[in-house]
């Protein structure tokens, strides 16, 4: 495989990250929906994961810590879900 290919597509998955965060910003600029800011918290989360590991050239993502970001923002929707549902019963 060309070596190019896994950074050129490493890059791909940090842009579309990035854009999903950004429409999940005007979202939330439109509603004012903590939900819509936390994910586009979390998809920022793994858009810089991604970066991380396509730069650094990491064979194996499990080898350094940007699996940590990716950890957080699953913490993030996760949080923002559960209080997104205990939020409607009050």
């Amino acid at each position: 495989m060309n070596p190019v290919v896994p950074g050129f597509v490493g890059g791909l998955f940090c842009m579309g990250f990035a854009v999903i965060g950004l429409i999940f910003l005007r979202y939330w600029r439109r509603t004012r929906e903590a939900l819509f800011a936390a994910f586009a918290i979390a998809f920022w989360l793994l858009a810089i994961g991604q970066a991380v590991t396509a730069f650094l050239g990491v064979g194996h993502e499990n080898q350094n810590g940007a699996f940590l970001l990716r950890l957080a923002a699953f913490t993030v929707i996760l949080a923002a879900i559960v209080r997104q549902n205990f939020s409607r019963r009050e």
